[in-house]
């Protein structure tokens, strides 16, 4: 198709082309962003804890006054717990991933190194920890029994022998080596701590340090006592043995508090709350911004028909068909479309470094830019097709009296 004459009649309707051009811009610059937006969200609240989530439930306690002998305590109410009917394995440990603790610590692979090498989270718990956990080992071994120490006998100068690291904070520390007996400086102890495993993945307790080093994590066989218990059982069972481990642990100690309790996937869904929430809003961000932009493009597109009328009857009159009438108005909008979407990416990336400037947010991935400009493209198809559809129904007869 000649598109010369389409361009001669834009020309002629410089506003209403403009107004096309301009919401169209600006719709393909939110929407990229939008989606964007969207797409970050989704991936973080897709990120693998490493973990077994659906078996797992968690427990935190607290208990009235001091206990002077809570290593002692917490193996009796770990024994409690593994009796309970339905329990698989269960562990002490100072935390599951994304609930309200966090332990960090800095690592340098050098004694007297001035500048650590990174800053991992840290995961400490009992014999049973990696099976309560659901850990998948890739190199190297599980804690031996005789490496376990008592949180409470650890004092200045106890050395921890042995850590197990996730494959990407070994990668990291060690790359293109094998990280297994290797040494590790932290502030566990004066000794250095040397690497027996390596695990599939593990999730950090909660994104300090950013995306990157979501899995810079590490286990040490330390026994906690910090009241907070993990269970892994069958994922159909795990209210049912909530239950019972909780007043198991209130039938070992009648002035405990039970702080928290609850699935692990509980736990996960509330710490992306907001995450899905804000997905969920920039949906319909976009969904409304499409809607309004369709809805506009059909508005225009009915008034130039109706200016048009004895345009089409003309051409009608001189031999076009119905499909030739309606390819004419459905180009006349790719031509707007794709002038709107051009200054549109334009404008997503600016919109993108603004963004940038006052929000911690990655730059824009080139691929969401055809994405937008497709989903444009097709609107834009979309609703130019009714108009275009009645001003291609004009009889000739109308023409031969609007002449």
């Amino acid at each position: 198709m000649d598109i010369r004459p389409i361009l001669s009649t834009l020309r002629r309707h410089k506003t209403a082309s403009a107004l096309i051009v301009i919401e169209i811009a600006l719709s393909c610059a939110i929407v990229c962003n939008a989606l964007f937006l969207i797409g970050t969200r989704l991936d973080r609240m897709a990120r693998d804890t490493g973990m077994a989530n659906d078996e797992i439930v968690r427990i935190n306690t607290a208990g009235i006054g001091t206990d002077d002998n809570a290593d002692a305590a917490v193996k009796t109410d770990l024994a409690a717990l593994r009796a309970v009917p339905g329990v698989k394995y269960a562990t002490s440990t100072n935390h599951v991933p994304f609930d309200s603790s966090s332990w960090n610590s800095s690592v340098s692979i050098k004694p007297d190194q001035q500048i650590p090498s990174m800053n991992a989270g840290v995961y400490l718990g009992d014999e049973q920890m990696l099976e309560t956990f659901g850990l998948k080992i890739i190199a190297g071994r599980d804690f031996l029994p005789e490496e376990y120490v008592d949180m409470g006998k650890i004092k200045i100068g106890t050395s921890i022998p042995s850590a197990i690291l996730t494959r990407a904070m070994a990668e990291k520390l060690f790359p293109g080596e094998s990280a297994l007996g290797k040494l590790l400086h932290d502030s566990w102890g004066e000794k250095p701590i040397k690497i027996v495993g390596v695990v599939e993945s593990l999730i950090r307790p909660n994104d300090n340090g950013g995306p990157a080093e979501a899995q810079y994590s590490m286990l040490l066989p330390i026994r906690p006592t910090a009241g907070r218990f993990a269970i892994r059982t069958s994922p159909e069972r795990r209210e049912e043995v909530l239950k019972a481990a909780v007043a198991a642990l209130e039938k070992v100690n009648r002035s405990r508090i039970i702080m928290d309790q609850g699935t692990f996937t509980d736990v996960i869904g509330e710490y992306y709350r907001q995450d899905k929430a804000m997905a969920w809003l920039l949906s319909a961000v976009c969904i409304a911004l499409m809607v309004v932009t369709a809805l506009g493009i059909v508005g225009l597109a009915s008034f130039w028909v109706q200016q048009r009328t004895k345009q089409i009857g003309v051409r009608r009159a001189l031999g076009a068909t119905r499909s030739q009438i309606l390819r004419y108005f459905q180009t006349e909008n790719f031509l707007l479309a794709s002038i709107g979407i051009v200054l549109g990416m334009l404008g997503a990336f600016g919109l993108n470094q603004l963004l940038m400037t006052y929000y911690e947010l990655p730059r824009l991935p080139a691929m969401y830019l055809p994405v937008g400009a497709v989903a444009l493209w097709m609107l834009g198809q979309i609703a130019v097709y009714g108009p275009a559809k009645r001003a291609a129904a004009v009889p000739p007869a109308v023409a031969t009296r609007s002449v």
